[in-house]
């Protein structure tokens, strides 16, 4: 989840919401790779998640990487909820997850060794106090009551509402864990096209990083649960936004759609101020009932559009959501795949080809199919195992083209990063079919195995 936004004036003309989205187009030569990863954390004797504080806890490791590794403290009513240096975060999901939003980057090589260097700095903290972090896309055994609520204002007032406008919110914030990557765009065109390829293309995301079959202690039926648990959030700010396709879309429809996604919370001086199920539109009337006479500022448009939950997001720069949690390699693969589709113009142009004339019924089917049988599944003749295997293909292509260098010139290009991926469609298999093999198999049904064999 964002922390919250600064730096922007009041709002005095509508025209401003979709310019302040405007004002992330970029030439080329200045696009940037982000990444961002959570995970869960538990304690290695008991088994059970991470309290905030105590010895073995959120906070301590926290504390450790702030002492030891150089990061910088960021708290919220006196707690210390997250930290920052060299332009990333690491912040606190609801239910402790841990997650690392990485800096704007150039390369994947670059963003891969940040992420390597962040695992490899959380472990050293938490090997000495008897924590330890599994990359899965939901809790495959803690239930509800076991997941503690970490102290962050935002938080609190999401988690009564979401059982106001849904089934699943409070798993969502509690349960399950997601990579994801940000990437620029250097036009309202160039936007449109890459938000209409990620959203038609999320299912294929989703298929191949396909990772929580498992929640309350057995399989669930799907390959993603986490892609299930999206389904049943809030109809009013989640899905796959059939309007992005119309002719027309761009960011003032972006705006609009945002503008009528009701509002979570107002924040001011440090403090979450309870806007829930309120209008922005109403905000910039000054008829807020939070706060009566106030106009928003561009502040609180970018905080307002951090609430919004698709499977692709537009803010001053694209998100691909479709992913579950995973481990430590395809944390790496999942920017190498959205990374070579979006940043060669012939392998966004290519995958655009693939899937315009798809139905917004069909992209809906993919959707569901993915997280139900992963590279398994098929609609209308669309066989995931192929699709994926074509858009993978457009992905290494879009790479080699990119032909970024790393390790000083000895590696030629980021193509590696898209191995784990070739590999699952070699052997027609993701990680949530890999742990079913082992749920089944050698570990007898006993889940307890997963977090000594899949641990980072």
């Amino acid at each position: 989840m964002s922390i919250p936004q600064s730096g922007g004036g009041p709002i005095e003309r509508h025209e401003q919401l979709a310019e302040y989205l405007a004002d992330g187009c970029k030439p080329r030569d200045d696009w940037r790779i982000g990444t961002e990863h959570e995970k869960f954390g538990y304690c290695k004797d008991t088994l059970k998640p991470l309290p905030y504080e105590g010895e073995r806890s959120i906070l301590a490791v926290l504390e450790g990487l702030r002492d030891h590794h150089g990061w910088a403290p960021l708290s919220e009513g006196g707690k210390l909820i997250g930290l920052e240096k060299d332009g990333a975060n690491v912040s606190l999901e609801p239910g402790g997850q841990l997650e690392l939003s990485g800096a704007p980057l150039e390369t994947i090589h670059e963003t891969c060794d940040e992420v390597n260097a962040h695992l490899a700095d959380v472990k050293d903290i938490s090997d000495k106090i008897g924590v330890g972090w599994i990359g899965l896309g939901a809790a495959p055994v803690w239930t509800h009551d076991e997941m503690p609520m970490m102290p962050k204002g935002r938080y609190k007032l999401m988690d009564a509402y979401m059982q106001k406008v849904g089934t699943m919110g409070q798993v969502m914030m509690r349960r399950t864990c997601t990579v994801q990557v940000n990437l620029d765009f250097a036009s309202e065109a160039d936007m449109v096209r890459k938000m209409r390829v990620a959203l038609a293309l999320q299912p294929v995301a989703t298929a191949l990083f396909a990772n929580s079959p498992f929640f309350e202690g057995a399989p669930n039926g799907h390959k993603s649960w986490r892609s299930r648990v999206w389904r049943d959030l809030d109809a009013d700010r989640t899905g796959t936004l059939p309007f992005v396709f119309d002719e027309g879309f761009g960011f003032e429809a972006w705006a609009d759609y945002a503008l009528d996604v009701p509002m979570y919370f107002v924040y001011r001086d440090g403090e979450y101020i309870d806007a829930l199920g309120q209008s922005f539109r109403d905000f910039l009337e000054g008829e807020l009932p939070a706060l009566p006479g106030e106009t928003p500022t561009l502040s609180d448009w970018a905080d307002h559009l951090t609430t919004i939950f698709p499977e692709a997001r537009v803010k001053k720069f694209i998100e691909m959501r479709g992913a579950d949690g995973g481990p430590w390699r395809r944390l790496c693969a999942l920017p190498a795949f959205w990374v070579g589709l979006m940043y060669d113009q012939g392998a966004l142009d290519a995958a655009w080809d693939l899937v315009k004339n798809w139905t917004s019924a069909q992209r809906e089917a993919l959707r569901i199919a993915a997280s139900e049988d992963g590279l398994k599944a098929r609609v209308n003749g669309i066989r995931m195992a192929d699709l994926a295997a074509e858009v993978v293909s457009l992905a290494d292509a879009g790479l080699r083209a990119r032909a970024m260098p790393g390790a000083g010139g000895l590696v030629p290009d980021e193509t590696h990063f898209l191995n784990a991926l070739k590999e699952s469609l070699a052997i027609g298999k993701v990680p949530a079919d890999e742990l079913l093999d082992h749920y089944h198999g050698d570990w007898g049904g006993d889940l307890s195995r997963v977090y000594a064999e899949y641990s980072y």
